[in-house]
Formats: structure tokens, C-alpha cells, sequence
């Protein structure tokens, strides 16, 4: 779909942006700029830029569509519904739905974030807040439901409202216990949260079981 050096052009492209944000005049260039490397990432498995780069372009892209939304098209990357339903396991709804994160480059987002906090928590806005922050693991997002002790459910984020379940593939993974004594702290039915993930040296495994199959190597974050 995309010839070497098509592909070697949207790379410079990205670092151009990363230089000089794009402008109007650069909108559509930006468009399909997204696609290619979303393509790349989802479709290919062989991103060429890196995560902090895409989001730029991607927010760029958003400040120009904000400012112009007369200009939003039906098929711009803004408008893609993210999901990571594959239909390949039977849908769930979730009791509460799975948010998902936004990214922050500046100090302008970390400032939005602190005025969103302090409204929802019914906050002054001259109040201090001291947050606690580590790093993020950048894996397959799992919801775990137990209800009298035992793991009755298991799914993954998909829209953040409807997830698939997975619980026989979650029952194999020894770090998931099938039970836990919530019932000893007066809970009945409890959902937990986190990230499913592939260990370094299992990850370097497959990328050379892939070498000798002839397929592209997997991208470690």
C-alpha cells in the first residue's frame, strides 16, 4: 500500500511537525500522516516513530479541528472511535465503564488536569493537591470481577462500556488468583483493574520465533 520511500516521506513529515507545528494549510498532509502511522502500529505491528511522536502530530491535529471544526471530516483520525473489541470472544458490559488516559506533554495539561480534579471533587481552586505518580505499564487492560471470593469474570477494556470476556484465558495466568478473601473485609462482589503484560524475556522469545516464521519483530515500549 505504501512504497519505501512514501513511508520514508511520512517519517521525515512527523519530525518536521515535532520542529514546526503543522499549520491549516497542512491538514490534510496531517490526516493521512495519522492513518499511515496508525496502519503501521495497529495493522503492520511496525510502528517507524515513536509513541511521543504520534501524539503530537495527533494533538495538532485536534487544536486545528477545534479551532476549524468546520473543516472535521467523517474519515479524520479524530473521529475514530477507539475499541478494542476483535468480536473473537463474547461482549460484556462493564458495572462501571473503563476510562482511558489521556497524554501529557506540558505543563498546560497538567494544570487542566488539577482544575478537573479540584471541580470534581467539589474543590477550592487555590487548594493544593499532592499527587502521587509512577510509571505506567503499557499493556492489555483486564477487569476482574469476584463475587464471593471466587473469580467469576474476566474481560477486557474494548470500549470502555462493553468488553469481551476472557476469563478461561485469564484462569491460566498464575499471577491472577481464582480466589481471594475479600469476604473477610465485608465485601461481597469486587472488580479489579489493571494491565495484563508480557514479560521482557518471554517478549524476546516470540520476536525470535517470528524471525524464523519471516515476520516482522514486535515493538517493546
Amino acid at each position: 500500500m505504501y512504497t519505501p520511500e512514501s513511508q520514508q516521506s511520512f517519517v521525515q513529515l512527523s519530525k518536521r511537525f515535532l520542529i514546526s507545528p503543522a499549520t491549516l494549510f497542512d491538514l490534510p498532509s496531517l490526516r493521512d500522516l495519522l492513518v499511515f502511522h496508525e496502519r503501521k502500529y495497529y495493522i503492520d505491528d511496525s510502528p517507524l516513530i515513536s509513541d511521543y511522536e504520534y501524539d503530537i502530530s495527533y494533538k495538532q491535529l485536534e487544536a486545528l479541528e477545534v479551532e476549524h471544526p468546520e473543516l472535521v471530516t467523517s474519515d479524520s483520525p479524530t473521529q475514530r472511535v477507539s475499541t478494542d473489541l476483535s468480536g473473537d470472544f463474547p461482549p460484556v458490559q462493564h458495572t462501571v465503564p473503563m476510562l482511558s488516559l489521556d497524554n501529557s506533554y506540558n505543563e498546560d495539561d497538567l494544570n487542566d488536569f488539577d482544575t478537573a480534579v479540584k471541580k470534581l471533587c467539589n474543590l477550592s481552586a487555590d487548594m493544593e493537591i499532592e499527587y502521587c505518580v509512577e510509571p505506567k505499564f503499557d499493556g492489555g487492560s483486564i477487569a476482574l470481577v469476584y463475587e464471593n471470593d471466587v473469580l467469576v469474570r474476566a474481560a477486557t477494556r474494548g470500549n470502555g462500556v462493553m468488553g469481551e470476556e476472557m476469563t478461561p484465558n485469564a484462569k491460566t495466568l498464575p499471577s491472577i488468583p481464582l480466589k481471594a478473601a475479600f469476604a473477610s473485609k465485608g465485601i461481597v462482589k469486587a472488580e479489579l483493574r489493571g494491565e495484563a503484560l508480557i514479560r521482557k524475556d518471554n517478549f524476546d522469545k516470540m520476536n525470535k520465533e517470528r524471525e524464523k516464521e519471516g515476520l516482522t519483530d514486535c515493538q517493546s515500549t
